[in-house]
């Protein structure tokens, strides 16, 4: 890896997501959400990542968009198109639209992402970083080289109670040197929406489930 100065470690920061249309996301929401209260969930946890990502230290930051990005894409962003194809297919695809430079993608379901806990990726000391997620998924990757995305990513089973630790050891497999991210929690369920609620009381995520009425997202602590 080539020696970067301090600061200028991430080029490029990547959110991908779809667009929050009812019946289209978050639908292990429904019941007791309705499809279109899924998708203001969903809408108001994409904003809250992009806020978050906007203040990440990167030259680029580019949204890879399933969907119209017209109405999503922050002023200066870049977007990108998801491919058809399965998850590992589109976050390679994700990276290539990335283009070269040390990289680091993140979805549109940790809302209570910190900027700094993207920001830890170290490029100069490691090859790749990964974020965990509680329910055995990842929330987060990276790689100081994005071309090592196909290699590390395609084939890798998605969606399940162990593509963390087995993304994990796909890097390794490939001699690549890891740096774990925080673990997060990823909002799939109406539980883990709640939960991630309460961590960010005054978040637009926080103020769109409480509209649901189905819990209190009161602060933890």
């Amino acid at each position: 890896m080539t020696a970067r100065a301090p600061g200028t470690g991430i080029d490029t920061v990547v959110v991908i997501a779809k667009e929050p249309l009812a019946g289209a996301v978050k639908t292990r929401l429904v019941p007791p959400l309705t499809h279109e209260q899924a998708a203001d969930v969903a809408a108001a946890a994409l904003w809250d990542t992009l806020r978050a990502v906007a203040t990440v230290p990167a030259a680029d930051r580019l949204l890879a968009f399933a969907g119209d990005p017209r109405h999503w894409a922050p002023e200066g962003w870049r977007t990108a198109p998801q491919p058809d194809g399965d998850l590992d297919t589109r976050l390679v695809a994700a990276f290539r639209a990335a283009g070269p430079g040390p990289a680091v993608l993140v979805g549109m379901d940790t809302p209570q992402l910190r900027a700094e806990q993207l920001a830890a990726f170290d490029p100069t000391r490691f090859d790749a970083c990964l974020g965990r997620a509680t329910d055995g998924g990842y929330w987060a990757i990276g790689f100081a080289d994005p071309r090592h995305a196909a290699a590390a990513i395609t084939g890798v089973p998605m969606s399940t109670d162990h593509t963390g630790a087995d993304q994990l050891v796909r890097l390794r497999e490939l001699g690549l040197q890891v740096q774990l991210l925080d673990d997060l929690t990823d909002v799939d369920t109406v539980d883990t929406a709640a939960e991630v609620a309460r961590l960010v009381p005054h978040s637009a995520f926080a103020a769109a489930f409480a509209r649901c009425g189905v819990g209190r997202p009161d602060r933890v602590g």
